[in-house]
């Protein structure tokens, strides 16, 4: 019996789905029944499949992010772990930035501590902690990711707790501050982070928020693509989930989060 072609293969006709719904600016709804992932496993593969697609166009993987990196937020989705999704390369930006509105279905920002990977974190030296990846970071900031919910249905997602991780966890990128190469004095769990919208302060939280620790988040990107044989490499940026409660971005909003002794980060959408 032949094999399929690899088009015909279920995570890549549910990548070409999904990346056919962000390109008609579709409203965030689960595959259709005989794609839809049944496991988390599946969702990644799809996954793989959807960043391969947009790759061609945004480039390759530069870093990851976590979501769900709450337990409150878990139990929402339904789900008892956090779930990774992947940075491409020409959606990570420098402060001050700039993005469109336009651009995104609805756009919501994270607030979140960003790290830069000195060095590599190979998945035969697995399973990683905290002290494995301190020797391993080169530095730290703050960090406001970008995404787009496409206007989902919050009430559901725990009715299809996967299909998150197929859609990357809805990341479109990130917005990083300036890099602090002199950080291991700091402690990045007790670190304030503090999130204003067009001057007006919407929330602040503590780097603790992030898993327990930041660098235990990272941790988990780390033991999380060893599992996949990845590594977590040099140079690569994790952005290590939000300290503050998302929120909801539009043209003409003018966003800061700023990171106690570490700087500042600013996007304004057109």
């Amino acid at each position: 019996m032949p094999k399929p072609k690899a088009s015909e293969l279920p995570e890549r006709k549910a990548a070409a789905r999904l990346l056919e719904a962000h390109e008609q600016r579709e409203r965030f709804a689960p595959l259709p029944a005989d794609l839809a992932p049944k496991t988390a496993e599946q969702a990644y593969a799809i996954q793989d499949a959807f960043l391969a697609l947009r790759s061609d166009r945004l480039g390759p993987i530069a870093g990851y992010k976590i979501a769900l990196s709450s337990a409150e937020m878990q139990r929402f989705v339904g789900v008892t772990t956090p779930q990774a999704g992947a940075i491409l390369r020409s959606q990570v930006r420098r402060t001050p930035a700039r993005v469109r509105a336009s651009d995104y279905v609805r756009l919501i920002v994270e607030f979140e501590v960003g790290v830069e990977m000195g060095d590599d974190l190979p998945a035969a030296d697995a399973p990683f902690d905290r002290e494995r990846v301190l020797q391993a970071v080169a530095a730290v900031m703050p960090a406001i990711e970008i995404a787009d919910d496409r206007d989902a249905d919050y009430s559901q997602l725990s009715r299809h707790p996967y299909e998150l991780i197929a859609d990357n966890c809805w990341n479109e990128g990130a917005v990083l501050g300036e890099p602090v190469r002199e950080w291991r004095s700091l402690d990045l769990g007790q670190v304030l982070g503090v999130a204003t919208l067009n001057g007006r302060k919407v929330g602040e939280g503590r780097g603790e928020a992030a898993m327990g620790h930041p660098l235990d988040a990272v941790a988990w990107v780390a033991n999380h693509l060893a599992a996949q044989n990845r590594g977590l490499l040099r140079g690569e940026i994790v952005i290590t989930g939000s300290l503050i409660t998302s929120k909801n971005a539009k043209r003409g909003d003018r966003i800061e989060f700023a990171l106690g002794g570490i700087g500042k980060v600013e996007l304004t959408v057109e």
